[in-house]
């Protein structure tokens, strides 16, 4: 008897061109690839790390891009306009980002973090290239600066998903799909694993953000691709669907998101 075809599936959010990956990549990659995950995409964090994360998904076909600099980088680490949209405009960059607003470090609202983040929003427009945007205590103003700024132009991804129900219905509203990373399988997540079950399956994405949020079965482990087939098992059996529907509509939902070349489809 033949044994049941895996189903393929995305990670849309990680962070593969870390050091923490430097000893064992292919290996992580070749596991990625047996569980079924057939692409991943990579948040850039810092413009300092951009041609080490272009070198990387060039080599790789599974491999995909987002290009941009996360809220908690220092003020002085802020791209200008010019030179994010060179980046953006690399082969094999798919989105603008890892960008938004966090506050949980700052204890403040930040004018440069605002500054930043209107400049990927700008960049994201005149690009055509969805947002990843990540948002930390700071609920308010990245629904403000996404309405204000238009950057239902260009549509997006919140990453990582862990608001309320009202915010998510706002970034849907605005275009946004909606990620989930291995905090939805956390015992205490409860009111995330009920929006987990509430978010139309077409407008939903699974992630790691590895190598942080390993889910359980493998927390306090380095996370990794492969493991995010444990985040959309977990919300299949949330939502009493089959891990295949889940993994099948959420691939979709990526490739509908980020205009994956078609050549790629599947690859």
């Amino acid at each position: 008897m033949e044994e049941p075809e895996t189903p393929i599936i995305v990670d849309s959010h990680c962070h593969l061109d870390f050091a923490d990956f430097d000893q064992d990549r292919p290996e992580v990659l070749e596991r990625a690839a047996r569980a079924g995950v057939t692409q991943i995409l990579i948040a850039a964090v810092s413009q300092e790390h951009w041609p080490r994360l272009l070198a990387l998904v060039t080599q790789h076909q599974a491999l995909w891009a987002g290009m941009g600099v996360h809220p908690n980088e220092s003020p002085a680490h802020t791209p200008s306009e010019a030179e994010l949209l060179a980046a953006v405009q690399q082969e094999k960059v798919l989105a603008v980002g890892e960008t938004g607003l966090d506050y949980f470090r700052s204890g403040a609202t930040p004018t440069w973090q605002k500054e930043r983040f209107s400049r990927h929003i700008e960049v994201a427009k005149k690009t055509g290239k969805p947002l990843i945007v990540h948002t930390r205590q700071a609920a308010g103003d990245t629904l403000g600066m996404l309405r204000g700024e238009g950057a239902d132009r260009a549509g997006g991804v919140i990453h990582c998903f862990t608001e309320d129900w009202a915010f998510a219905v706002a970034a849907m509203d605005l275009g946004f799909y909606i990620s989930f990373s291995g905090i939805v399988t956390f015992k205490k997540s409860v009111e995330l694993q009920d929006i987990a079950r509430r978010v139309p399956l077409d407008r939903l994405l699974v992630e790691t953000d590895a190598p942080y949020l390993a889910p359980a079965p493998h927390r306090g482990k380095r996370n990794e691709p492969a493991y995010v087939t444990d985040v959309a098992r977990f919300i299949a059996d949330l939502r009493g669907i089959p891990y295949a529907d889940l993994a099948g509509q959420s691939t979709a939902n990526f490739h509908r998101l980020f205009r994956v070349p078609v050549a790629a489809d599947g690859a």
